[in-house]
């Protein structure tokens, strides 16, 4: 499965990732292969295997929910683009 320039433009448009022409010649390479390698689990024999979300058995291993200092509005707002008051200000979807 291929992947096109103009593919590759729109998904870091959507990720918004500003990339130059080398970047995107290099992406659009890059994702046509992984996807290729993807693209050979349709072409496996799966009848009779069971669909699992995970190919080992997992445990969670929560912590206990305590109450305890929260941070303050300085440490929150340290690696935000933008601040507006005490809010973050983002830049509108389209």
């Amino acid at each position: 499965m291929a992947i096109t320039r103009e593919e590759v433009l729109h998904v870091a448009k959507l990720a918004r990732l500003e990339l130059t022409d080398d970047e995107v010649e290099r992406l659009t390479l890059e994702l046509g292969a992984i996807l290729e390698a993807v693209g050979k689990v349709a072409e496996l024999d799966l009848e009779g295997v069971p669909p699992t979300s995970h190919p080992l058995s997992l445990a969670n291993a929560w912590r206990d929910d305590e109450p305890h200092e929260s941070l303050g509005l300085d440490e929150v707002f340290a690696n935000a683009p933008q601040r507006e008051s005490d809010l973050f200000r983002v830049p509108p979807t389209t």
